[in-house]
């Protein structure tokens, strides 16, 4: 009953940054804004006057939006980190500065030379008397090698596991993952992202030495958005800490009480040249819908341009019909997924939508160099998300996921630059004459996946959502 109780304070109280504390919205209301997923007004602007005009129209619906729901934060220095090329270093060296306390979330860990480098890092700060935390899936996890999970713990480091399979395995308890990847350091740096604990010429059981990195984005965050981080991973831990006991219990919310006042707080820790930017959370609390939301509206603001990279693309009706209303209005979509057949009845069910997509003129292009993995999107030079978050049943109904949203147009067009590159020189477009001439059984084997993974969004119990 305590721990209930608990739970109650944390998760009914207003959350940083909600309408209950923020600040009022800056931008005024827009009764005329638009609906997510619905068509915009008739007329197309086509003047260079008209366009900039309904480009801050747009922003200004965006913003609305994001002030309503207390965000974004601003004054934040955030990096764009690119494969674990950029993303491991950065995490490393964060680590082996770190006084006070680390923590670690993420779904896969694996025991290679990644692993045993972050390892290093993460026991060594526990033995210089850090709070060292690291909190792995136990599905993602699974296969982590005992011995390197005693490693850990016998070096110092709190290693805990989330949702680990015991009994019936395919129960829909199972289903409910910690997907999210993020980590933060002292208060003053996070990283939020896609990349999980593996080195990116690893591709698992499959023996593909020719394949280049595995292609991935991290965003590096410092400023007061760094507090809301670090609060999301508190309450995580507080979760983990019902299990272990009362005095586990009440530390762990002691942390999350300190953890709400100082997120409030940070609000006036801003960075020079800092950019506004909000944390997006999907769990099955408070926050079931704020990363789809996040997406249709900021879709609905969209007047130029459209690029939306991803691993695993399977969108319910709401998020078709969004994309299908940019084109509508003229909009530039171009969709960047996987090239590579990881997981076939995904892939599969994936191309079952590219019909629609294709004669709406959604430009679609396949990843061939390696396996993608990015869950990214950029819309005009207003928005732009990087984080865990696939556009599919899995992350949008049942998993933890993170991403961090940036409202800021140098971001956008840095990562909208490395994209179009991606598109250009390590993709293939598909072509929609080509699609449409496939063969009967390939696409009576499409629709067939597509309907199995729908059979799957039943059977979780979330089917009315999606």
């Amino acid at each position: 009953m305590a721990d209930n109780r608990a739970m109650s304070r944390i998760y009914d109280r207003a959350e940083p940054g909600s309408p209950e504390t923020a600040a009022p919205p800056t931008s005024p209301a827009l009764p005329d804004a638009q609906a997510p997923g619905s068509p915009a007004p008739a007329g197309i602007p086509t003047s260079v006057q008209e366009i900039g005009a309904a480009g801050a129209r747009a922003k200004a619906r965006l913003l609305h939006w994001v002030s309503r729901r207390g965000s974004p934060v601003p004054g934040n220095k955030v990096d764009l980190l690119c494969n674990g090329t950029d993303f491991f270093p950065a995490l490393v060296e964060a680590i082996d500065a770190a006084e006070v306390h680390v923590v670690v979330e993420t779904y896969i860990y694996a025991d290679d030379a990644i692993g045993a480098r972050l390892s290093d890092a993460l026991i060594a700060a526990a033995q210089r008397g850090v709070d060292t935390r690291l909190v792995v899936d136990g599905f993602g996890a699974g296969d982590m090698p005992a011995a390197l999970i005693q490693r850990l713990r016998d070096g110092g480091v709190n290693l805990e596991v989330y949702g680990p399979l015991r009994g019936f395995k395919l129960a829909r308890r199972h289903l409910r993952r910690l997907h999210r990847k993020l980590a933060v350091i002292d208060g003053r740096v996070a990283f939020v992202g896609g990349i999980n604990i593996i080195d990116d010429f690893n591709h698992g059981p499959l023996d593909l030495p020719e394949l280049g990195p595995r292609y991935d984005f991290a965003v590096r965050v410092r400023g007061p958005l760094v507090a809301q981080i670090a609060l999301a991973a508190a309450r995580l831990w507080f979760r983990i800490a019902q299990r272990r006991g009362l005095r586990e219990t009440a530390s762990a919310f002691a942390e999350v009480e300190t953890l709400t006042k100082a997120a409030r707080q940070a609000r006036g820790d801003v960075q020079p040249d800092g950019v506004p930017a909000a944390l997006l959370m999907r769990d099955n609390l408070r926050n079931r819908r704020t990363i789809e939301r996040e997406y249709l509206y900021a879709l609905g603001a969209a007047r130029r341009d459209v690029i939306l990279a991803n691993a695993y693309f399977l969108p319910g009706n709401k998020m078709r019909r969004a994309l299908l209303a940019c084109r509508k209005r003229g909009v530039r979509v171009r969709l960047l997924l996987q090239g590579m057949v990881e997981y076939k009845l995904q892939h599969y069910a994936t191309h079952a939508l590219y019909a629609t997509l294709l004669e709406a003129g959604v430009e679609i292009y396949e990843y061939e160099e390696s396996f993608l993995h990015a869950k990214v999107a950029v819309v005009d030079d207003i928005w732009a998300t990087v984080g865990s978050s696939n556009m599919d049943p899995f992350s949008l109904l049942l998993a933890r996921e993170a991403n961090v949203a940036v409202y800021d147009a140098g971001f956008a067009g840095e990562l909208r630059e490395r994209l179009e590159r991606a598109m250009a020189q390590r993709s293939a477009r598909v072509v929609p004459e080509a699609h449409a001439s496939l063969p009967r059984l390939r696409r009576f084997a499409n629709w067939a996946a597509y309907y199995v993974l729908r059979l799957g969004v039943v059977i979780a119990g979330v089917t009315g959502r999606y």
